[in-house]
Protein backbone atom coordinates (compact mmCIF):
# COMPACT_ATOMS: atom_id res chain seq x y z
CA UNK A 1 0.00 0.00 0.00
CA UNK A 2 1.31 3.52 -0.77
CA UNK A 3 -0.13 6.83 0.73
CA UNK A 4 0.33 8.81 4.24
CA UNK A 5 0.25 6.64 7.29
CA UNK A 6 -1.83 7.06 9.65
CA UNK A 7 -1.32 7.11 13.82
CA UNK A 8 -0.88 3.18 14.43
CA UNK A 9 1.00 2.82 11.07
CA UNK A 10 2.90 5.35 12.77
CA UNK A 11 3.03 3.59 16.21
CA UNK A 12 4.76 0.78 14.44
CA UNK A 13 7.51 3.16 13.07
CA UNK A 14 8.43 3.67 16.43
CA UNK A 15 8.26 0.17 17.63
CA UNK A 16 11.03 -1.16 15.22
CA UNK A 17 13.06 2.06 15.42
CA UNK A 18 12.38 3.69 11.86
CA UNK A 19 11.39 6.70 14.25
CA UNK A 20 14.39 6.76 17.22
CA UNK A 21 13.10 8.45 20.43
CA UNK A 22 15.00 10.61 23.18
CA UNK A 23 12.45 10.17 25.63
CA UNK A 24 9.23 7.88 25.15
CA UNK A 25 5.79 9.64 23.33
CA UNK A 26 4.27 11.88 24.57
CA UNK A 27 0.70 12.03 25.28
CA UNK A 28 -1.23 13.03 22.23
CA UNK A 29 2.28 13.57 20.51
CA UNK A 30 0.63 11.09 17.67
CA UNK A 31 -1.57 12.76 15.93
CA UNK A 32 -4.48 11.00 13.09
CA UNK A 33 -1.76 10.56 10.22
CA UNK A 34 1.41 12.86 11.82
CA UNK A 35 3.49 12.96 14.64
CA UNK A 36 4.49 15.81 16.91
CA UNK A 37 8.09 16.71 17.20
CA UNK A 38 10.43 17.82 20.15
CA UNK A 39 12.61 20.30 20.78
CA UNK A 40 15.93 19.11 22.46
CA UNK A 41 18.00 20.83 25.45
CA UNK A 42 19.59 23.43 23.45
CA UNK A 43 18.99 25.80 21.06
CA UNK A 44 21.36 27.64 19.21
CA UNK A 45 21.43 31.41 17.89
CA UNK A 46 22.93 31.42 14.37
CA UNK A 47 23.49 34.42 12.34
CA UNK A 48 21.45 33.22 9.22
CA UNK A 49 18.83 30.57 8.21
CA UNK A 50 20.58 27.87 5.74
CA UNK A 51 20.42 24.60 4.27
CA UNK A 52 23.48 22.14 5.09
CA UNK A 53 23.68 20.58 1.24
CA UNK A 54 24.71 17.31 0.14
CA UNK A 55 27.40 15.68 2.58
CA UNK A 56 27.05 17.94 5.28
CA UNK A 57 26.43 17.75 8.60
CA UNK A 58 23.73 20.12 10.58
CA UNK A 59 25.88 20.59 13.52
CA UNK A 60 29.20 21.43 10.67
CA UNK A 61 27.10 24.69 9.72
CA UNK A 62 25.69 25.07 13.30
CA UNK A 63 29.31 25.62 14.44
CA UNK A 64 30.37 27.77 12.18
CA UNK A 65 27.13 29.77 12.51
CA UNK A 66 26.64 29.93 16.18
CA UNK A 67 26.46 32.86 17.94
CA UNK A 68 25.40 31.54 21.68
CA UNK A 69 23.97 28.21 22.96
CA UNK A 70 20.41 28.33 24.83
CA UNK A 71 19.99 25.99 27.27
CA UNK A 72 15.80 24.86 26.96
CA UNK A 73 16.17 22.37 29.71
CA UNK A 74 15.42 24.48 33.16
CA UNK A 75 12.56 26.36 32.47
CA UNK A 76 12.56 27.14 28.96
CA UNK A 77 14.22 30.42 27.16
CA UNK A 78 12.43 33.39 25.37
CA UNK A 79 12.83 33.11 21.56
CA UNK A 80 13.27 36.85 20.24
CA UNK A 81 11.38 37.99 17.11
CA UNK A 82 13.91 37.96 13.77
CA UNK A 83 16.31 36.23 15.22
CA UNK A 84 17.19 32.61 13.76
CA UNK A 85 17.63 29.85 15.89
CA UNK A 86 18.46 25.85 15.28
CA UNK A 87 16.91 23.48 17.68
CA UNK A 88 18.06 19.42 17.67
CA UNK A 89 14.88 17.62 17.53
CA UNK A 90 14.62 14.62 20.44
CA UNK A 91 12.80 12.45 17.31
CA UNK A 92 15.42 11.00 14.15
CA UNK A 93 14.93 8.78 11.12
CA UNK A 94 15.90 5.53 10.07
CA UNK A 95 14.18 5.79 6.86
CA UNK A 96 14.01 2.72 4.61
CA UNK A 97 14.19 3.11 0.53
CA UNK A 98 10.33 3.40 0.15
CA UNK A 99 9.60 5.43 2.88
CA UNK A 100 9.78 9.50 2.77
CA UNK A 101 8.92 12.11 5.05
CA UNK A 102 7.49 15.71 4.81
CA UNK A 103 7.11 18.56 7.58
CA UNK A 104 5.14 21.80 8.48
CA UNK A 105 5.05 23.69 11.22
CA UNK A 106 1.48 22.74 13.62
CA UNK A 107 -1.64 25.11 13.31
CA UNK A 108 -1.01 26.57 16.90
CA UNK A 109 2.62 27.21 15.43
CA UNK A 110 1.49 29.26 12.25
CA UNK A 111 -1.10 31.39 13.97
CA UNK A 112 1.61 32.84 16.23
CA UNK A 113 3.54 33.81 13.04
CA UNK A 114 6.45 31.58 14.30
CA UNK A 115 8.05 30.72 11.19
CA UNK A 116 9.12 26.77 11.66
CA UNK A 117 11.32 24.54 9.43
CA UNK A 118 12.53 21.19 9.55
CA UNK A 119 16.29 20.39 8.43
CA UNK A 120 18.05 16.98 7.94
CA UNK A 121 21.63 16.52 7.05
CA UNK A 122 22.76 16.82 3.59
CA UNK A 123 19.43 18.32 2.68
CA UNK A 124 18.61 20.70 -0.24
CA UNK A 125 15.32 21.44 1.16
CA UNK A 126 13.57 22.42 3.97
CA UNK A 127 10.59 20.05 5.20
CA UNK A 128 11.21 17.28 2.87
CA UNK A 129 13.16 14.12 3.84
CA UNK A 130 14.55 11.73 0.73
CA UNK A 131 13.74 7.71 1.01
CA UNK A 132 16.54 6.13 3.24
CA UNK A 133 17.49 8.97 5.37
CA UNK A 134 19.11 7.94 8.54
CA UNK A 135 20.14 10.45 11.10
CA UNK A 136 18.88 13.64 13.42
CA UNK A 137 16.37 16.25 12.70
CA UNK A 138 16.15 19.95 13.28
CA UNK A 139 14.10 22.44 13.34
CA UNK A 140 14.94 26.07 12.18
CA UNK A 141 13.10 28.48 14.22
CA UNK A 142 12.17 32.46 13.90
CA UNK A 143 9.42 34.01 15.33
CA UNK A 144 7.95 36.67 13.35
CA UNK A 145 5.39 38.59 15.16
CA UNK A 146 5.53 37.46 19.37
CA UNK A 147 8.54 36.53 21.33
CA UNK A 148 7.72 33.59 22.15
CA UNK A 149 8.94 31.16 25.26
CA UNK A 150 9.76 27.93 24.56
CA UNK A 151 11.27 24.67 26.61
CA UNK A 152 12.80 21.07 26.20
CA UNK A 153 9.81 19.03 24.89
CA UNK A 154 8.11 22.08 23.17
CA UNK A 155 5.84 20.94 19.64
CA UNK A 156 6.16 23.25 17.10
CA UNK A 157 6.75 21.43 13.95
CA UNK A 158 4.92 18.04 12.77
CA UNK A 159 6.09 15.29 10.28
CA UNK A 160 4.28 13.01 7.99
CA UNK A 161 5.36 9.83 6.12
CA UNK A 162 4.74 8.70 3.08
CA UNK A 163 5.41 5.48 0.98
CA UNK A 164 7.03 5.88 -1.88
CA UNK A 165 4.78 5.79 -4.93
CA UNK A 166 1.74 7.67 -3.48
CA UNK A 167 0.80 10.70 -5.50
CA UNK A 168 1.85 8.90 -8.84
CA UNK A 169 -1.71 7.92 -10.05
CA UNK A 170 -4.31 10.74 -9.86
CA UNK A 171 -6.69 9.07 -7.22
CA UNK A 172 -10.78 9.83 -7.89
CA UNK A 173 -10.69 12.10 -4.34
CA UNK A 174 -13.53 14.45 -5.47
CA UNK A 175 -15.28 11.48 -7.65
CA UNK A 176 -15.21 9.77 -4.59
CA UNK A 177 -17.83 12.50 -2.33
CA UNK A 178 -19.55 14.10 -4.26
CA UNK A 179 -20.01 17.08 -1.63
CA UNK A 180 -16.16 17.79 -2.43
CA UNK A 181 -17.51 17.83 -5.87
CA UNK A 182 -20.06 20.44 -5.70
CA UNK A 183 -18.12 22.46 -3.40
CA UNK A 184 -15.60 23.08 -6.24
CA UNK A 185 -17.87 23.25 -9.04
CA UNK A 186 -20.44 25.90 -6.94
CA UNK A 187 -16.87 27.85 -6.64
CA UNK A 188 -15.37 27.30 -10.13
CA UNK A 189 -12.43 26.03 -8.38
CA UNK A 190 -11.75 22.25 -9.00
CA UNK A 191 -8.48 21.83 -10.88
CA UNK A 192 -8.25 18.20 -10.95
CA UNK A 193 -9.66 15.03 -9.39
CA UNK A 194 -6.42 15.75 -6.20
CA UNK A 195 -7.63 18.70 -5.03
CA UNK A 196 -10.04 22.07 -4.75
CA UNK A 197 -9.15 25.42 -4.36
CA UNK A 198 -10.44 28.15 -1.17
CA UNK A 199 -10.95 31.64 -1.40
CA UNK A 200 -11.10 34.14 1.64
CA UNK A 201 -14.17 35.19 3.34
CA UNK A 202 -13.93 38.92 3.75
CA UNK A 203 -17.60 40.11 4.51
CA UNK A 204 -18.06 38.15 7.55
CA UNK A 205 -20.43 35.13 8.62
CA UNK A 206 -23.10 34.27 10.90
CA UNK A 207 -24.47 37.83 11.27
CA UNK A 208 -21.19 38.99 12.36
CA UNK A 209 -18.73 41.58 10.85
CA UNK A 210 -16.11 40.32 12.35
CA UNK A 211 -13.36 39.06 9.37
CA UNK A 212 -9.82 38.54 10.71
CA UNK A 213 -7.12 40.03 13.06
CA UNK A 214 -4.04 42.04 12.68
CA UNK A 215 -1.05 41.10 14.92
CA UNK A 216 -0.04 44.12 17.36
CA UNK A 217 3.67 45.19 17.10
CA UNK A 218 4.73 45.08 20.48
CA UNK A 219 3.29 42.75 22.81
CA UNK A 220 4.36 40.32 25.57
CA UNK A 221 5.79 36.70 25.49
CA UNK A 222 3.55 33.92 24.17
CA UNK A 223 4.10 30.56 26.21
CA UNK A 224 3.86 28.16 23.61
CA UNK A 225 3.25 25.18 26.05
CA UNK A 226 0.37 27.58 27.97
CA UNK A 227 -3.05 27.34 26.36
CA UNK A 228 -5.44 30.27 26.74
CA UNK A 229 -2.65 32.36 29.02
CA UNK A 230 -2.87 35.64 26.72
CA UNK A 231 -6.05 38.09 26.65
CA UNK A 232 -6.76 38.61 22.61
CA UNK A 233 -6.80 42.43 22.75
CA UNK A 234 -3.43 42.77 24.08
CA UNK A 235 -2.13 40.77 21.21
CA UNK A 236 -4.56 41.24 18.39
CA UNK A 237 -6.44 43.90 16.70
CA UNK A 238 -10.21 42.71 15.24
CA UNK A 239 -10.73 43.59 11.83
CA UNK A 240 -14.58 44.19 10.83
CA UNK A 241 -15.89 43.96 7.07
CA UNK A 242 -17.87 47.70 7.46
CA UNK A 243 -19.41 46.64 4.37
CA UNK A 244 -16.88 46.30 2.31
CA UNK A 245 -15.89 43.34 -0.12
CA UNK A 246 -11.97 43.98 0.09
CA UNK A 247 -9.11 44.26 2.60
CA UNK A 248 -5.85 46.26 1.80
CA UNK A 249 -2.70 44.25 3.50
CA UNK A 250 -0.25 46.72 5.02
CA UNK A 251 3.63 45.63 4.49
CA UNK A 252 5.24 43.12 7.29
CA UNK A 253 1.84 43.17 9.13
CA UNK A 254 0.38 39.58 10.04
CA UNK A 255 -3.47 38.64 9.52
CA UNK A 256 -5.47 35.74 10.27
CA UNK A 257 -8.17 35.04 8.08
CA UNK A 258 -10.86 32.63 7.42
CA UNK A 259 -11.73 30.39 4.28
CA UNK A 260 -15.34 31.17 2.33
CA UNK A 261 -15.58 27.29 1.86
CA UNK A 262 -15.64 24.62 5.01
CA UNK A 263 -13.04 22.37 4.49
CA UNK A 264 -14.01 18.44 4.89
CA UNK A 265 -11.09 15.57 4.67
CA UNK A 266 -12.91 12.63 4.91
CA UNK A 267 -11.87 9.57 6.91
CA UNK A 268 -9.74 8.08 4.10
CA UNK A 269 -7.50 10.80 3.31
CA UNK A 270 -5.24 13.56 4.16
CA UNK A 271 -4.81 16.97 2.55
CA UNK A 272 -2.28 19.86 2.53
CA UNK A 273 -2.66 23.58 1.65
CA UNK A 274 -0.57 24.38 -0.80
CA UNK A 275 -0.23 28.10 -2.73
CA UNK A 276 -2.76 28.66 -4.86
CA UNK A 277 0.04 30.38 -7.82
CA UNK A 278 4.05 30.83 -6.63
CA UNK A 279 4.32 33.07 -9.02
CA UNK A 280 1.95 35.29 -7.21
CA UNK A 281 4.71 36.52 -4.75
CA UNK A 282 2.66 40.02 -2.97
CA UNK A 283 1.57 37.85 -0.20
CA UNK A 284 2.34 34.56 1.81
CA UNK A 285 -0.91 32.52 2.85
CA UNK A 286 -1.02 29.24 5.81
CA UNK A 287 2.51 28.61 7.24
CA UNK A 288 0.67 25.29 8.39
CA UNK A 289 -0.59 23.08 5.89
CA UNK A 290 -1.47 19.61 7.43
CA UNK A 291 -5.04 18.48 7.65
CA UNK A 292 -6.03 15.20 9.25
CA UNK A 293 -8.19 12.77 8.25
CA UNK A 294 -11.40 13.35 9.95
CA UNK A 295 -11.09 17.24 9.92
CA UNK A 296 -14.17 19.23 9.38
CA UNK A 297 -15.79 15.50 9.14
CA UNK A 298 -19.58 15.59 10.70
CA UNK A 299 -18.99 11.74 12.48
CA UNK A 300 -16.34 13.85 14.45
CA UNK A 301 -17.61 16.84 15.52
CA UNK A 302 -16.63 18.83 12.71
CA UNK A 303 -19.24 20.00 10.42
CA UNK A 304 -18.31 23.82 9.35
CA UNK A 305 -15.03 23.60 9.96
CA UNK A 306 -13.31 26.72 7.99
CA UNK A 307 -9.66 26.31 6.76
CA UNK A 308 -7.54 29.36 9.59
CA UNK A 309 -5.72 31.39 6.93
CA UNK A 310 -2.05 32.97 7.98
CA UNK A 311 -1.16 35.57 5.75
CA UNK A 312 1.44 38.47 5.42
CA UNK A 313 1.87 40.42 2.76
CA UNK A 314 5.27 41.16 1.23
CA UNK A 315 7.07 44.96 0.53
CA UNK A 316 3.86 46.52 -0.99
CA UNK A 317 0.54 46.87 -0.01
CA UNK A 318 -1.87 44.26 -1.36
CA UNK A 319 -5.83 44.46 -1.76
CA UNK A 320 -7.33 41.07 -0.82
CA UNK A 321 -10.57 40.56 -2.57
CA UNK A 322 -13.86 38.64 -0.74
CA UNK A 323 -13.81 35.55 -2.45
CA UNK A 324 -9.96 35.66 -4.46
CA UNK A 325 -8.37 32.27 -4.93
CA UNK A 326 -5.72 31.82 -1.77
CA UNK A 327 -4.57 28.09 -1.93
CA UNK A 328 -5.20 24.96 -2.66
CA UNK A 329 -5.84 22.10 -0.41
CA UNK A 330 -4.36 18.96 -2.07
CA UNK A 331 -5.82 15.31 -0.67
CA UNK A 332 -3.88 11.65 -0.59
CA UNK A 333 -4.98 8.58 0.16
CA UNK A 334 -4.00 6.84 3.57
CA UNK A 335 -1.95 3.80 3.49
CA UNK A 336 -4.28 2.22 5.18
CA UNK A 337 -7.96 2.80 7.35
CA UNK A 338 -7.20 5.05 10.07
CA UNK A 339 -8.46 4.22 13.41
CA UNK A 340 -8.51 7.66 15.09
CA UNK A 341 -9.86 10.74 13.49
CA UNK A 342 -9.22 14.61 14.01
CA UNK A 343 -11.61 15.50 16.97
CA UNK A 344 -12.82 16.29 19.84
CA UNK A 345 -12.24 12.75 21.17
CA UNK A 346 -8.59 12.78 20.51
CA UNK A 347 -8.05 16.74 22.45
CA UNK A 348 -7.82 18.52 19.01
CA UNK A 349 -8.26 22.42 19.24
CA UNK A 350 -9.47 23.15 16.14
CA UNK A 351 -12.53 21.12 14.95
CA UNK A 352 -15.65 22.69 13.85
CA UNK A 353 -13.62 26.20 14.06
CA UNK A 354 -14.56 29.21 12.03
CA UNK A 355 -12.08 32.73 12.66
CA UNK A 356 -10.32 31.17 15.10
CA UNK A 357 -6.74 32.15 16.71
CA UNK A 358 -4.54 29.95 18.35
CA UNK A 359 -5.28 27.91 21.59
CA UNK A 360 -3.15 30.50 23.29
CA UNK A 361 -5.69 33.11 23.51
CA UNK A 362 -8.78 33.84 25.07
CA UNK A 363 -11.25 36.89 25.08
Amino acid sequence: MTGILPAHAIERLIERKTISLAHPVAKGQIQPASLDLRLGKVAYRVRASFLPGPGVLVQDRIDDLEMHKIDLSSGGAVLERDCVYIVPLQESLALDATLCALTNPKSSTGRLDVFTRVICDGSRAFDQIGAGYEGPLYAEICPQTFPVLVREGSRLSQIRFREEGAGEEDKPVLADYPELLELAKANDTLMHMSGIALSVELRGTGGEDLIGYRAKKHTGVVDVDAPNSCKILDYWEPITSRGGRHLVLDPDEFYILASKESVHVPPEYAAEMVPFNPLVGEFRVHYAGFFDPGFGHSSSGGSGSKAVLEVRSHKVPFILEDGQIIGHLIYEHLSELPRQLYGSDIGSHYQAQGLKLSKHFTP
